[in-house]
C-alpha cells in the first residue's frame, strides 16, 4: 500500500500518486486533509472514508479525486461509521448542514446557530 498524510513533502507526494496511478500498489491510504487538494486519481475504484469531517464538503472534495476527467470505471464510496460514537453523531451533524444549505438555496431557509446543548449532545455517549 501507499500512504499520504499532510507531512508527506511535495515531491514525495507526486511520487506516491504516480506510482498509485501506474499500478505499483493496490490501496493508497490518503488522509482526508491531505486527499482535498491536488489529487487526480483516476485508476481508483474504491473510496473508503473512516473519519468524517465536520464539513461534508471536505469530504465530498476528497471523494471527488477519483472522478476526474480519464476514470473509465464505476467508483463505490463507502462511509464506515461506528454506531453510538462522535463519528455517528458528526455524520448527522452532517446531514443537517446539507440540509440547511439546500433551504438557504431554495429560499426556504430556518437556519440557526448550533446551540449549547446541540453542541454538547454531539459529544455525549449514547
Amino acid at each position: 500500500y501507499l500512504y499520504l498524510d499532510g507531512s508527506v513533502p511535495v515531491s514525495e507526494r507526486n511520487r506516491r500518486v504516480k506510482d498509485f496511478q501506474r499500478g505499483k500498489a493496490p490501496v493508497f491510504l490518503i488522509s482526508l486533509r491531505a486527499g482535498g487538494t491536488g489529487l487526480n486519481l483516476t485508476v481508483a475504484s474504491y473510496v473508503v472514508l473512516a473519519d468524517p469531517w465536520w464539513n461534508p464538503m471536505v469530504e465530498e472534495q476528497a471523494a471527488d479525486r477519483v472522478y476526474r476527467l480519464g476514470q473509465k470505471q464505476p467508483v463505490t464510496i463507502y462511509r464506515l461509521i461506528t454506531k453510538g460514537t462522535v463519528e455517528e453523531k458528526i455524520r448527522l451533524l452532517q446531514a443537517e448542514k446539507l440540509n440547511r444549505i439546500e433551504e438557504i438555496l431554495e429560499g426556504t431557509s430556518t437556519a440557526h446557530a448550533l446551540s449549547v446543548d446541540e453542541l454538547m449532545e454531539l459529544f455525549e455517549a449514547s
